[in-house]
């Protein structure tokens, strides 16, 4: 059975803090493995008056972004709460990045999410997001546990 994470128990779990926090929830968790994060994206979403007006498009790099998050929920939510407790996700590189179709709002954004390998404190993972079935970007990236200072 897959576990889900909420919005409340998602910060527990991540530093980020709205505005910045991204991601509604996690589903579909399988643990340290993959998972799929929700995006609810919408008009009042605090990037839509400046990206673009009159025709709002979730930036590309705001997706990477919820990736990020997405991935570091899942790891944080799969480890031992002494090994990220203080800690933070750090995003090391982002690679093959693909903007397939725009994200407008009042959609919800469906990030699908894999752990490709850790080791040590950097790990690997590749993801895909989708808007009513249709691939919208692809990516993957790599990131790093560090002390928070």
């Amino acid at each position: 059975m897959s576990a889900s994470l909420n919005k409340d128990e998602i910060i527990k779990l991540l530093p980020h803090r709205e505005p910045m926090l991204l991601i509604d929830s996690l589903l579909n968790i399988k643990k340290l493995f993959s998972a799929t994060a929700i995006v609810n994206v919408r008009k009042d979403s605090f990037f839509v008056q400046g990206h673009f007006p009159g025709q709002p498009v979730m930036p590309g790099v705001l997706i990477v972004e919820a990736f990020g998050q997405a991935a570091a929920a899942l790891t944080a939510h799969g480890l031992d709460k002494s090994t990220y407790e203080n800690k933070l996700v750090f995003l090391m590189s982002v690679e093959k990045a693909r903007f397939r179709n725009p994200v407008v709002p009042d959609c919800k954004l469906e990030l699908n999410i894999e752990a490709i390998r850790s080791h040590g404190k950097v790990w690997k993972y590749k993801g895909e997001a989708y808007v009513d079935g249709k691939k919208m970007a692809d990516a993957q990236w790599s990131a790093t546990i560090v002390d928070r200072k």
